[in-house]
Order: structure tokens, then C-alpha cells, then sequence
């Protein structure tokens, strides 16, 4: 294993220049309490766990209409569960959105509505791994805690030019960012890793940084020796993505209902609502599709994390009292259907066959 190769480091003198910066360039972002003023635990919880495997951009309109339907931990807990996973559609990888209802009705009902302060207590929620557990109590508490997301992985990989490549590197990383936060003070503890974070989306980004105005350029090994900075962190090649297809029905009642059902927990995209098909995620049985004449109106495509989709959309006619409901299933008027709340793949699904219905001839 080679090592990393660290380049006149000096802990000081990176904290003061990291937050220094921060103080000057820090990012207005809804969910961060204004300067000098003190963080709500809820909001930094909310943000934290809307930002697992998503942007920035992606989550500020969530996180604004989550705060503004649901401005306490109580009043979050205390809304239907598919109230808040309609909210909770199109931001994607919707197991955190049933351990963040779970999360709020513990946090509500058995704490008082308070959050625990440390990382131990914080892991002891639903939802709440290493990562998010760390950066609630540095980010809520001021507790210094080593809070390493992607940024703060990158600009370690960097500062410290670490040859070796992700995932294999990162306990390797994690243990050398562990000196971003090593002394810092309880006033800035909470500063530190939103400073990291600020550095890696906006200077020290992927790819292109702009090394020529980093706060830390001095200070970075890839830097200092000339390196190429788009070649780290170090990444193996990646690995083709197995690829999945499956059918998925569109069937309408002469009564102008259309046919949905709510998918269960075990399954992908668990407590969403979509259109009945195949068993597409391996999880349960694939639908019955009713013995009438099923006209093809195309394909949808979707990209998941360890897979590709694609999926035969198919539609069908029959007497609303042939169709047969299973528990999780609904029937549901035409004219409603486009504010159910659909996770991405299934909003595609809509997109194709509602057109494609409107154009029949009545």
C-alpha cells in the first residue's frame, strides 16, 4: 500500500486559513443558521439527511417546503406518513425518508422533541450513520467531531496526495482529515467542516478547482508538486452497471379510474406510490395482468445506484368491477392521478402513457 505523501503540513496555520476564508465566502443556505447565531439541531438533522447522494440545488426546495409544511420536529412527526413521502418525491433513495419519519416520531414522542448531542447517542436513531451523526453534533452542538463527507474527502486527497484509490483509500482518508479538526476550538467546531464543505463545492471542486485563489494551496501536496488535481482522489474504474427490464401496466377503468398501488417497505422505493408490474427491484411477486388486450405505448428508462432499468409500459381497458384490488392497490379518478406524488420512475411512466390515453378517441 503506498503512502500518502504530506507536504510541510502545519495544522494551525490550515484551520486559520480554512476558516478565515469562511468567514469571507461562507454560502447563504436555508438550512444554515446565520453567522452568530445558533443552529437549530432540526434543520441541521433535516438538511443532513435530505443531502445523503444529493446535491445542494437538489435539496433547497425540499428543505424550504418541508420547514414551511413542518417547522418543528413535532409537527413533522405528527403528519401522515404519506404526506410526508409525497413531500419526500423526486429527491430520490426514499429509505431515508421513512427512517426520517421514524427518526421524528422517537426525537418527538420519546425526547421531547430534542436531539441528542453526541455522536453514540445521535447513531442510536434511525437514519443516522457515522457521517450525518458527526456532522449533527459538530454542525448543532459544537462538539468537535471528524466530519468527512465527499468535499472533505476530496480536499484531503489532495492536501495529502493520496495514491491510493477510492473506496479502498477511505479509512485512509478519514484518518488523515482527522487533522483538519484536531484542536479546534468548541466556538469553531461547528464552523470547520461547513468551511470544508464551502471549499470543495466551490474552489476544490471535481474537477477544474480553482487552485489559484484556494485558501489552502500552500499548504496542498498535489499542488505544491505540480500534480494534475482532476486525477485525485485516485478512483478504480468503474464497473458496469447490470442492467434490469420488467413491464409495468397502465390500466384504466371505463369509469376514468386508473389503477395505482402503494408499494410496500421491503421493496425499493418502499411507502411510494406507482403503477403495478413486474417485480423489477427481486422483491415480491410480479402482478397478474388482467386476460384483455394490452396495447404497448413504449419504454421508460431509469438509472438506480447498482443498476439500470428499463421498463415496458403497457395499457389496458376493462369494467371498473372486473378489477380486482389487492390490499396496497387503489383505484383512483384520471383527473387526480397527476398529484399523487410519483417517485421519479413512475413520474416517467405518467408522462408517457397520459398523453398517450389523452389521445384516444372517446
Amino acid at each position: 500500500m503506498k503512502k500518502s505523501h504530506v507536504f510541510e503540513w502545519n495544522n494551525s496555520a490550515f484551520q486559520q486559513k480554512v476558516l478565515a476564508w469562511y468567514d469571507q465566502n461562507r454560502r447563504i443556505l436555508p438550512w444554515r443558521a446565520k453567522k452568530n447565531s445558533k443552529p437549530s439541531p432540526y434543520h441541521v438533522w433535516l438538511s443532513e439527511v435530505m443531502l445523503q447522494q444529493t446535491t445542494v440545488p437538489a435539496v433547497k426546495k425540499y428543505f424550504e417546503r418541508f420547514t414551511s409544511l413542518w417547522p418543528t420536529i413535532h409537527d413533522l412527526a405528527n403528519s401522515p406518513p404519506d404526506a410526508v413521502m409525497q413531500e419526500w418525491a423526486g429527491l430520490g433513495y426514499y429509505a431515508r425518508a421513512r427512517n426520517l419519519i421514524k427518526c421524528a416520531g422517537i426525537v418527538s414522542a420519546d425526547l421531547n422533541g430534542k436531539f441528542p448531542e453526541t455522536e453514540k447517542d445521535l447513531k442510536l436513531l434511525p437514519g443516522i450513520g457515522p457521517y450525518t451523526a458527526a456532522a449533527i453534533s459538530s454542525i448543532a452542538f459544537g462538539n468537535n467531531s471528524v466530519v468527512v463527507d465527499g468535499n472533505v474527502e476530496r480536499i484531503a486527497s489532495r492536501v495529502f496526495m493520496v495514491d491510493n484509490p477510492m473506496p479502498l483509500a477511505k479509512k485512509e482518508i478519514h484518518a488523515l482529515a482527522k487533522h483538519f479538526y484536531e484542536g479546534i476550538t468548541s466556538k469553531r467546531a461547528g464552523d470547520m467542516p461547513q468551511a470544508l464543505m464551502d471549499i470543495g463545492a466551490t474552489v476544490c471542486t471535481p474537477k477544474s478547482p480553482k487552485c489559484e485563489i484556494c485558501p489552502i494551496s500552500d499548504l496542498c501536496t498535489v499542488k505544491q508538486r505540480n500534480e494534475n488535481p482532476n486525477l485525485y482522489p485516485r478512483k478504480l474504474p468503474k464497473a458496469k452497471k447490470p442492467h434490469r427490464e420488467g413491464k409495468v401496466y397502465w390500466l384504466e377503468t371505463e369509469a376514468k379510474q386508473i389503477l395505482i398501488e402503494k408499494r410496500s417497505d421491503e421493496r425499493m422505493l418502499g411507502w411510494m406510490f406507482g403503477f403495478p408490474g413486474t417485480s423489477w427491484d427481486g422483491v415480491g411477486n410480479d402482478f397478474t395482468a388482467p386476460d384483455i388486450d394490452w396495447d404497448m405505448v413504449g419504454d421508460v428508462t431509469h438509472i438506480f445506484t447498482h443498476f439500470s432499468l428499463k421498463l415496458e409500459v403497457l395499457r389496458g381497458r376493462m369494467p371498473v368491477g372486473k378489477v380486482k384490488l389487492n390490499k396496497n392497490q387503489y383505484l383512483i379518478d384520471i383527473t387526480e392521478v397527476e398529484n399523487v406524488g410519483f417517485p421519479s420512475l413512475y413520474k416517467k411512466v405518467l408522462k408517457l402513457a397520459l398523453p398517450a390515453r389523452n389521445m384516444d378517441p372517446e
